[in-house]
């Protein structure tokens, strides 16, 4: 079977969750890029140069574990390098990777976003780990981050973005959509001057029966 219509199914649902990404204000039209490893020798990836809100099933790229272009009709993401290293890491699953104004805004100004206002925020988001600036597209930023991945599934990438990792487009996307929320409660809660987090006992209890 032609492999540019074997993984058509995934390729469609690559593109409506960069579509979805883009409506949902949490990435520009030429920023952030969405992954799946279909299988152990294929990823399927969003290309550069591609609007993001308008992206279409033929337009996700597929790419080989070992980096080789598969769809050379489209230019691979400038990050390809970092999602394969991830999937060497981490194995199986999918990976979204953004600029929300809020959530990127805290990694420009190296501030902790606080996870612990809600419990959906608590449980979903853990600790969200932070990644030391690197050049975006550069092999220093996939080892970088590569090596961060193994301590949070999702990272602040300093003065660039932020990224997640989970088992599917699903659960990765809501991360996302889940630590932007967290970020613009964190603000929110420092122009008020006051906020009340979970304290530590229910924390504990969240890990007892989410973690």
């Amino acid at each position: 079977m032609d492999i540019t219509k074997k993984y058509r199914e995934e390729r469609k649902e690559v593109a409506q969750f960069m579509r979805r990404l883009y409506r949902q204000g949490l990435t520009t039209t030429s920023g952030g890029n969405i992954s799946l490893k279909v299988s152990d020798e294929h990823i399927i990836i969003t290309p550069s140069q591609t609007d993001k809100g308008r992206m279409k099933w033929k337009e996700v790229g597929i790419v080989s574990v070992d980096g080789e272009n598969l769809t050379p009709a489209l230019k691979p993401s400038i990050e390809t390098g970092m999602h394969l290293e991830i999937y060497r890491r981490k194995g199986n699953g999918a990976i979204v990777h953004a600029h929300p104004v809020f959530a990127t805004t805290f990694t420009a100004v190296r501030h902790k976003i606080d996870t612990t206002l809600t419990a959906e925020a608590c449980v979903i988001l853990g600790d969200p780990v932070f990644v030391p600036y690197a050049l975006m597209g550069s092999e220093n930023l996939a080892g970088t981050v590569a090596e961060y991945i193994v301590k949070s599934d999702i990272l602040l990438l300093q003065n660039h973005g932020v990224l997640a990792f989970a088992a599917d487009l699903l659960h990765a996307f809501d991360k996302i959509e889940v630590l932007e929320a967290a970020a613009k409660m964190t603000v929110l809660a420092g122009i008020a001057g006051k906020k009340n987090p979970i304290p530590r006992s229910g924390i504990e209890e969240l890990k007892r029966l989410f973690g």
